[in-house]
């Protein structure tokens, strides 16, 4: 038990450091940037692969299909809950006129939102695992989640002061998003204890969450601006790191 709220309380700690040193620096190059959210990126998908569906599978003995449910429901999951969240316009506190006249104000948000978004299944990530007999896998993916949890503080701060947001206001948003966290570390938990059975499915389910942010956020984000060898080399390195680590 103890070792879950540690998880907890490490991953959502890490955000907040993140959200601390976005507010020193409002701006960081597209060069730097999609060089440290492709090292989060590959972290991110050895975490996925190797921390989760790979065990998962192990797990899973002959009953493949277990896993298999679970990465696609992960997925599902995600994409889902991309197409029905809504625009939270008035969680800015910028009045409509000044909304209105500031371009970047919904990218800006829908960035801020898939990371939220993903923060629920990436704590799952972390709290299953601590249902197994041996919990370093659980570890490894707690620390790779933790480290990519840094820069991604960084870049939801940063962002929303260049639009306008009051500093108070960015850090309230921050540490909503850093305890969505700790939410998701205990339903992985507390739903990975319910049977054996489960355990794989939800191991892969978090996985899977991972695997979809990650290409459909992540990669792309780091693509966009034209240092895609750059993010690419990072990718690797990240994802060799914590294959390295968890070794």
């Amino acid at each position: 038990m103890s070792q879950v709220w540690l998880s907890a309380a490490g991953l959502s700690i890490a955000t907040v450091i993140g959200a601390l040193i976005g507010f020193g620096i409002k701006e960081l190059p597209h060069k730097w940037n999609d060089a440290v959210l492709g090292f989060c990126a590959g972290i991110m998908l050895a975490a996925a692969s190797l921390g989760l569906i790979v065990p998962a599978l192990e797990q899973a003995g002959g009953g493949w299909w277990l896993p298999v449910t679970g990465v696609v429901a992960g997925v599902l999951f995600l994409n889902v809950l991309d197409w029905v969240t809504p625009h939270m316009h008035k969680i800015t506190g910028l009045d409509q006129e000044e909304h209105r006249n500031n371009a970047s104000i919904d990218r800006i948000l829908l960035f801020v939102m898939a990371i939220a978004l993903h923060k629920l299944p990436e704590g799952m990530a972390a709290g299953v695992g601590f249902n197994a007999e041996e919990t370093s896998d659980a570890w490894a993916v707690t620390l790779g989640i933790a480290l990519q949890n840094i820069p991604e503080g960084m870049v939801v701060i940063a962002p929303l002061l260049l639009a306008g947001v009051k500093k108070w206001r960015a850090f309230v948003i921050s540490l909503a998003i850093a305890l969505l966290e700790v939410v998701g570390v205990w339903l992985g938990y507390g739903m990975g204890a319910i049977s054996e059975m489960l355990l794989p499915v939800m191991l892969a389910f978090a996985g899977g969450a991972m695997l979809y942010v990650v290409s459909d956020e992540m990669i792309p984000e780091t693509h966009a601006h034209g240092y895609q060898k750059l993010a690419t080399y990072s990718l690797i390195a990240g994802f060799m790191v914590l294959a390295l680590m968890m070794n």
